[in-house]
């Protein structure tokens, strides 16, 4: 019988005694190549010897500034089973972005995974005092320069050199204690610097294990893996997870390849945040637009007939009787060509992250793919609630990992409506930062989530917002931003919304039209237009999107009304600065980027 699982070194060597032919799977020269677990365990306590031959020893920060790849994965494997706490830097953050995480975790190596990435540690080095070495997953290094480089290839070789010590490194991985220091996980950074979140190999064992008990997995699943292993969702549940159940974890080559892997992969499973969620059912939609009358009536059939037994679907029973039966033709006509464009082996999603709008889960749920929302931040290694299949509710984030921890309940709503978590899956703290760490973890040991919401009966979560993103119009009245943007983004002609107002005396709006349907509505409407600029400020679109808007006005209460609104000619992205990596919105940044057309929009300067 298996050991019960305290510490990643353990899942490590557990895992790898099934000897899968494609653990890890990546794309060379345009195919996919297996790595097995045989040769994965191989690799990992090689590099593992080699970084400890060059005299890293545990407790020391090593980083990780790469895209996911295999190598990520063995650099992860072979500082957990040494000891050495990894701190992960997306490979999407600039220079000095990447200078001060490096600087404030006191890392002494950096891997990079490529020239690009080794050029943003080159030039922030000088800066980095404790710095001791860069090692370069792929590419020639550079020539001429004083700094300590190495190659990928040539730490592989020199572990090799030393075959006959692996054993050594089952030995250090039997010394990692469930209070060891496994990663170091900076937050976006949205309000200020970034803080690096100190979590420990039993806070990330934990979290991998009570998620299992409340979502049961078997073996033989193959996911895709494409959220940067930086964030901790994927971390947790697209990697560390993934290898405990036995599952093939293949690479994406990056998120705007996600269409084409996904009917290469064939992956069961996915593991997504919901912008992912929401393009897949934009894309579908579009596609139905212009298609032929007869294709979109049969489609809007479907979705009628789907929408009738939905309900079933969430609870877990198969559907019957005359609305079953509708549903087994939509499914014939419509849902399985769409399972079809997924890979048409998916059996189960997961989203998180941020919340996932109604619309979109329902969607996924009636055309064949379940997906079951979680809540959890980087801070809770991140699992707090997950629903639980057979127990599904829209606009619920499911019950909590455990009704109790320590005689205490898991979850608890504070007076003010913060919820508040307290178990074996909260942070150590905040490295280097105990002002921030007495800030989010209270005296008696709950995490402030900085989460609004509530419980019900059966203690299932509700998250209203953000305590911090709350609007408070100058009225006094508070208004949850999310809820309404996800109302907002359910529209087939909107492709992201961000809610104005605080201390205003009127809610308003930016919005990013989803132009794909506006051109295409444009088209039927003999618009003239020679950019997405022009198209914009057509009086015609500005009343259609105002009609739209006014659809989602009717759910809401008069002070959460849009009352006005901006259209933008781009999309909010990461590389605009606007999101953070798990695609967010920046709202202070993206408050700042357009503050001159939001004052003009209120007419007055904010008060």
């Amino acid at each position: 019988m298996a050991q019960p699982i305290e510490t990643i070194a353990q899942l490590f060597y557990q895992a790898v005694q099934r000897d899968l032919p494609d653990a890890l799977a990546f794309k060379r020269n345009g195919s996919y190549v297996p790595v097995s677990h045989a040769e994965l365990v191989a690799q990992v306590e090689r590099i593992s010897l080699a970084m400890a031959a060059r005299g890293l020893k545990a407790g020391d920060r090593v980083a990780i500034l790469s895209e996911n790849r295999p190598e990520w994965a063995i650099a992860d494997f072979a500082c957990a089973l040494q000891g050495l706490p990894d701190v992960t830097i997306y490979a999407t953050l600039n220079a000095p972005q990447a200078g001060f995480i490096l600087k404030d975790s006191q890392s002494r190596w950096v891997l990079c995974s490529d020239r690009a990435q080794l050029d943003k540690v080159l030039a922030q080095w000088d800066q980095l005092p404790l710095l001791e070495a860069a090692v370069l997953f792929d590419g020639d290094l550079p020539e001429g320069t004083s700094r300590s480089l190495v190659s990928w290839a040539t730490l592989m070789e020199e572990g090799q050199a030393m075959e006959a010590r692996r054993p050594e490194v089952r030995g250090w991985a039997d010394q990692r204690k469930p209070s060891d220091t496994l990663t170091l996980i900076y937050t976006s950074g949205t309000t200020g610097d970034p803080k690096g979140a100190v979590l420990t190999h039993g806070n990330l064992a934990s979290n991998v294990v009570a998620s299992l008990e409340a979502v049961k997995m078997e073996e033989g699943h193959r996911c895709l893996s494409f959220l940067p292993l930086t964030h901790i969702f994927e971390r947790m549940a697209g990697q560390f997870l993934m290898l405990h159940i036995g599952a093939s974890i293949y690479y994406a080559e990056s998120v705007n390849t996600v269409p084409a892997d996904l009917l290469e992969v064939r992956p069961t499973v996915l593991a997504s945040v919901p912008r992912i969620y929401e393009k897949v059912y934009g894309r579908i939609y579009d596609g139905v637009a212009s298609a032929s009358l007869v294709k979109r009536l049969i489609f809007h059939w479907s979705m009628v007939a789907g929408r009738r037994i939905v309900s079933q679907l969430y609870q877990g029973r198969t559907p019957g009787g005359w609305n079953g039966f509708c549903y087994g033709i939509a499914r014939k006509l419509v849902f399985d060509k769409i399972s079809a464009r997924l890979g048409g082996r998916l059996r189960l999603a997961v989203s998180g992250g941020a919340p996932l709008g109604g619309k979109i889960m329902e969607f996924f749920w009636i055309v064949g793919v379940p997906i079951l929302e979680g809540y959890g931040l980087t801070e809770t290694s991140p699992v707090i609630t997950i629903n639980r299949p057979g127990e599904v509710l829209p606009g619920c984030v499911g019950r909590p990992l455990y009704r109790e921890c320590n005689g205490r309940p898991f979850v608890k709503i504070a007076e003010d409506g913060e919820i508040l978590c307290q178990g074996p899956n909260i942070m150590a703290g905040y490295w280097n930062n105990e002002q921030a760490t007495r800030e989010a973890i209270d005296s008696d040991g709950y995490f402030h989530t900085g989460d609004i919401g509530h419980q019900d009966d059966q203690g299932r979560l509700y998250i209203t917002d953000r305590k911090k993103e709350l609007i408070v119009t100058s009225g006094g009245k508070k208004v949850a931003p999310q809820p309404i943007e996800n109302l907002l983004k359910g529209d087939k002609y909107i492709s992201q919304a961000v809610l104005i107002g605080d201390q205003r005396n009127f809610i308003s709006a930016l919005i990013v039209p989803n132009f794909d349907s506006l051109v295409r509505w444009a088209g039927y409407k003999k618009l003239h237009f020679a950019s997405h600029s022009e198209l914009i400020q057509d009086p015609m679109v500005l009343a259609k999107v105002g009609s739209r808007l006014e659809r989602v006005n009717e759910h809401l209460s008069n002070y959460e009304r849009i009352k006005k609104f901006i259209l933008l000619d781009h999309e909010m992205t990461l590389e605009g600065g606007q999101l953070t990596p798990s695609l967010k919105v920046k709202r202070r940044v993206v408050n700042q980027m357009y503050a001159d057309r939001i004052e003009a929009m209120y007419g007055e300067p904010k008060g």
